[in-house]
């Protein structure tokens, strides 16, 4: 009898602890689109405001509104305008699904005026405005140091999300984890990093 229990206290400790295993092991959340579907590598999507009252989605503009080759991010004035329709690419391409806390590219499906590349990265830090902005020009895949910029990541922000700056792509590189929120000059939202988050929603193109 004293046996059996042993082995039924056993059997008990060992379950218990494949399905602690198993948890922790569990892939991150799948992020939904605004039809509750998950989120697709390659395929396209607005990324739009959840505040819709005076922001749509996003586009490429330049910070004073006169660049010749603009490189920043703006989000759209109206909420009837969804932007460019951007891609994402986590760091697994073999991961058909987008997940939350997960690096990955994201790229607008557009033509830029003088043929920069639109997969999204973090500036040079701009000096005279002390900021640092979201900018095309980046590089898809290849992670690590050289792409430490590239990188960004979609949390979840109570019933929406949010895009962070957070990459851990390299495990020895330093970087300041931001928000990817909003930077106002001259009467213009510009994407940048600050401490307070721009939340979006997802819709399929």
């Amino acid at each position: 009898m004293r046996n059996f229990a042993l082995l039924c206290f056993l059997f008990i400790v060992i379950a218990s602890s494949e399905v602690r295993f198993c948890r922790a092991d569990a892939s991150p959340d799948a992020v939904l689109d605004t039809d509750g579907k998950k989120l697709r590598a390659g395929d396209q999507y607005y990324i739009l405001s959840v505040y819709s009252r005076n922001s749509g989605g996003l586009s490429i503009g330049g910070i004073y509104g006169y660049e010749k080759c603009p490189i920043n991010i703006l989000p759209e004035s109206y909420d009837y305008l969804h932007g460019l329709p951007a891609t994402f690419s986590p760091i697994n391409p073999k991961k058909g699904v987008v997940r939350v806390s997960t690096d990955l590219n994201i790229q607008f499906e557009a033509n830029t005026r003088c043929g920069i590349s639109t997969v999204w990265k973090v500036g040079k830090f701009d000096e005279y405005l002390k900021q640092y902005f979201v900018t095309m020009g980046g590089m898809k895949g290849n992670p690590g140091r050289e792409t430490i910029e590239n990188w960004f990541k979609v949390e979840k922000y109570g019933k929406n999300y949010k895009l962070v700056y957070c990459p851990t792509v390299c495990k020895y590189c330093k970087v300041v984890c931001k928000d990817v929120g909003l930077f106002y000059k001259n009467g213009r939202r510009v994407i940048a990093l600050n401490d307070a988050p721009f939340p979006v929603m997802f819709k399929k193109v």
